[in-house]
């Protein structure tokens, strides 16, 4: 079994753990009322963008989402959380070197022993989650699910779908298709994002992801029957008729959108090993982007 395969398969129980740690941490996280900015790089700029749309329709303040690269000087923040796995990506110690003494920081790392643990004023360590793989599973999905938590948002059923995810078959034929679209609203735009990224990271798949409503204005144009379009939360109405009208593949997201995630997760090592490509060793690509000053 691949890290990633291992790791993936772990996210229920890291989960679990996320969400009972959760009142432990209240003091680094987001008070309702603050404005906040959520950044990160690649994984983690889409789980703030997740993080970023749930919070807002939570009635808890205004949330942007930033990669760390392209987060706007001189915007005025309550607080800035910076989501990393590794704790030595470039552009966020950068950020958060830039905010120290003005705006209060907040990082969200899975690994102690890194130059973020002084970068940030507060700290929220998901050792647990750590991975070993470039390609990044549970890291992100445990430090979403202890947000979604703060916010009150998480309940057992999400695990009992993450273990559905990671034991119900994946769709027959859906690893041979040739495109992949992923489609989220609200919410889980960041998914569908985070859902295209880890097909290309893993199985060097061509990949879109789009808000649903923005898919008839023009994607769909390319799709075919070689196309498969996932829906990560509720479709919208007469969405699926048109799709499949076009010949294309449409899967209904039937389990909450961060398990649906983990299936996403699931079909990537599985077109990874048909093409005969390992998922732990993703071309091009790094556990952590640390660019030379």
């Amino acid at each position: 079994m691949s890290h990633v395969e291992d790791e993936l398969n772990s996210q229920p129980e890291c989960w679990i753990r996320a969400a009972e740690e959760t009142g432990r941490h209240g003091g680094a996280l987001p008070a309702p009322g603050e404005r906040v900015a959520i950044v990160g790089c690649g994984t983690s700029y889409f789980m703030a963008q997740a993080v970023a749309a749930l919070r807002e329709a939570a009635g808890q303040g205004e949330t942007d989402a930033f990669a760390a690269s392209e987060f706007p000087p001189g915007r005025s923040y309550d607080r800035v959380v910076a989501l990393t796995r590794s704790g030595t990506t470039t552009e966020v110690l950068e950020l958060l070197a830039r905010l120290r003494g003005g705006t209060r920081t907040t990082a969200i790392t899975a690994d102690p022993a890194t130059p973020v643990m002084s970068a940030a004023d507060d700290l929220v360590v998901l050792d647990f989650a750590d991975e070993r793989s470039v390609v990044q599973t549970r890291f992100a999905t445990t430090a979403l699910t202890l947000l979604r938590a703060h916010l009150g948002l998480h309940t057992a059923d999400v695990v009992a779908d993450a273990r559905t995810a990671l034991t119900a078959p994946l769709p027959e034929g859906l690893a041979d298709s040739t495109q992949f679209t992923f489609l989220g609203r609200g919410w889980t735009v960041g998914l569908a994002n985070e859902a295209g990224l880890k097909m290309r990271e893993a199985s060097l798949s061509w990949t879109e992801a789009y808000p649903a409503m923005e898919y008839r204005h023009g994607p769909i144009s390319v799709t075919t029957g070689g196309t498969a379009t996932w829906m990560l939360g509720e479709a919208p109405a007469g969405l699926a008729e048109q799709v499949r009208g076009t010949g294309g593949a449409w899967i209904a997201g039937t389990l909450d959108p961060l398990a649906e995630l983990v299936r996403v997760q699931r079909l990537a090592v599985a077109v990874a090993a048909r093409r005969g490509l390992d998922p732990d060793r993703p071309r091009h690509l790094t556990r952590s982007v640390i660019l030379a000053s």
